[in-house]
């Protein structure tokens, strides 16, 4: 058995960090059956220079730079969606979706729109790019824009991918939003919602605000944050009677350091619910000759636990990686935006 098959036999739904249809037709074959899409994923794509007719056909139809990066995303993502719908069918809906994210530039600083507008703008993108999909996730950031417009998205009967979860008190919100979204259905029987908690951007975090951490916490907060919050989310859906199962997706499982080995992520949250590993990722893991099991509801020693708890302010930190997760949001978009004008100069 290889290390991503064994992976997957622990329980672990695999997703790839990627819509670039090779890397998708790749990965289909190493067991992934979901997939998400971002800005950067689209720009890496449109560098390759593979889209370069389909950019020149949507210029010549009159597509202005904006307009023609979602036609283009849409498209790519739809080529992403065929190959996994397959696996949508055969789990009546638990699995086999692929994200689409919504606007990023709404949460760009600079445009200082309010969380009510935001809300607003994302309910109405939300309706026009799930219209008509069964296997498209609809993806907004855990923002208080983004929070505020998910009972709705959610009642509207929008599948969601709450995204940018740094803290147990985003995902209450999140959670509890999705939730009273889904009883204003007449029926909760398509009702799928996941949350993606961010993993190694916690201990980058750390490393440089809670440096003195002992070296066997210092690097474990992540994994802490998101197996805590993964029994919460649990715990509250057990007793509902849900015909989807709402789960947790555990992104940024990258390693951030070169010392750290490169299934650490992977392998500590091994054994339930879904991770969107990037495709280099997913090469080393399948490499490192490694079998994994399940771990996900495995807490580390209870003295680094505590230690952690007592060290480290969640509410800080939630607040730093906002800070920072809303610029890396916008500025993507406007680097796609970019791409686009300059394939049209030409350039």
């Amino acid at each position: 058995m290889s290390p991503l098959q064994s992976l997957v036999t622990a329980g672990t739904k695999l997703w790839l960090d990627s819509i670039d249809p090779d890397l998708v037709t790749k990965n289909l074959a190493l067991g992934a059956t979901g997939a998400t899409s971002n800005p950067i994923i689209v720009s890496n794509l449109i560098k390759t220079g593979r889209f370069d007719s389909d950019i020149a056909a949507l210029i010549k139809e009159g597509y202005d730079d904006d307009a023609l990066a979602w036609k283009l995303t849409d498209s790519i993502v739809r080529q992403a969606q065929a190959k996994f719908e397959p696996v949508w069918t055969k789990t009546n809906g638990n699995d086999g979706y692929v994200s689409f994210e919504l606007d990023p530039l709404l949460e760009d600083p600079a445009r200082a729109l309010v969380p009510a507008d935001i809300a607003k703008k994302y309910v109405e993108l939300a309706k026009k790019w799930s219209e008509g999909h069964k296997n498209r996730m609809i993806k907004v950031p855990a923002t208080p824009g983004g929070l505020m417009a998910v009972e709705e998205m959610v009642a509207n009967g929008t599948t969601l991918n709450i995204t940018l979860i740094f803290s147990e008190r985003q995902y209450l919100a999140a959670r509890e939003a999705a939730w009273r979204g889904a009883q204003k259905r007449k029926s909760t029987d398509t009702f799928k919602s996941v949350y993606s908690i961010f993993v190694s951007r916690l201990d980058v975090y750390t490393e440089t605000h809670v440096p003195d951490l002992s070296p066997a916490a210092q690097g474990m907060v992540g994994i802490l944050n998101a197996k805590k919050i993964w029994r919460l989310n649990e715990d509250f859906w057990a007793g509902k009677g849900l015909k989807c199962k709402q789960e947790m997706i555990f992104a940024s499982t990258g390693t951030k350091k070169k010392s750290d080995d490169v299934w650490k992520y992977v392998g500590s949250l091994a054994g339930s619910d879904i991770e969107t590993n990037p495709p280099e990722t997913n090469d080393a893991v399948e490499a490192s000759g490694q079998t994994f099991t399940r771990q996900v509801d495995k807490l580390p020693a209870p003295e680094i636990v505590a230690e952690i708890e007592k060290k480290v302010c969640m509410e800080k930190l939630e607040e730093t990686l906002m800070f920072e997760g809303i610029q890396k949001f916008a500025d993507p978009q406007k680097a796609l935006l970019k791409l686009i004008a300059d394939k049209r100069a030409g350039k």
